[in-house]
């Protein structure tokens, strides 16, 4: 029986606290130097079902701040699906959090089942889990696998953020003095005022 160990993912997240993206990556090295196979999800997915898997933070089980609506394979890995629940203090902290950009991870928490060292490279591939959990973390071990999206659920708060996006932008020492960094100002601004450009 091995510890929970982390992948991480690519999420999106919506202004309700519904986020999505994928919670393991199939074929990519993580800093513990697991790679995680195709398939490798699908027998505890069947028999564990969504409920079964719950979304926490930072893989502390005294720390449940929302549920998963889908898991599924797909060519990538683990896609997810899933709802910060704001009636928790911790999940409305992490909603904040999550929209400034102040965290960004995804990562799993299992139990390997089916693996095998590779000798030369000694990565240890795995291919077959039990997944225990999903976790929104600080830090995880796939370096580049972040929160990509801030998704707006209204038109007005969207025009509201672009706005002030837009001000933040234009004023002095903002991005329209430097030419060359418009569109990294553009989308500090945009971070900033809490919305997606």
């Amino acid at each position: 029986m091995h510890a929970p160990l982390s992948l991480t993912s690519r999420v999106s997240l919506s202004l309700d606290g519904t986020i999505e993206g994928y919670a393991s990556l199939f074929g990519e090295i993580d800093q513990a130097r697991d790679m995680v196979m195709p398939g490798a999800f699908a027998q505890t997915l069947q028999q564990r079902g969504l409920r079964k898997i719950p979304m926490l933070f930072q893989h502390d089980p005294s720390e449940p701040i929302g549920i998963w609506l889908e898991l599924r394979e797909d060519f990538r890995g683990l896609w997810a699906r899933g709802k910060l629940i704001p009636d928790v203090a911790r999940a409305r902290e992490l909603l904040a959090l999550l929209r400034a950009g102040g965290i960004d991870g995804l990562s799993i928490g299992y139990r390997t089942g089916r693996s095998r060292i590779e000798p030369r490279t000694r990565v240890r591939k795995l291919f077959q889990v039990d997944l225990w959990e999903i976790s929104i973390v600080t830090f995880p071990l796939l370096a580049g696998a972040r929160i990509t999206t801030v998704k707006a659920a209204d038109a007005p708060r969207l025009s509201r953020g672009r706005a002030q996006a837009e001000r933040a932008w234009r004023s002095p020492g903002g991005a329209a003095d430097a030419p060359a960094l418009t569109g990294r100002r553009r989308a500090e601004a945009a971070r900033r005022a809490g919305v997606g450009i």
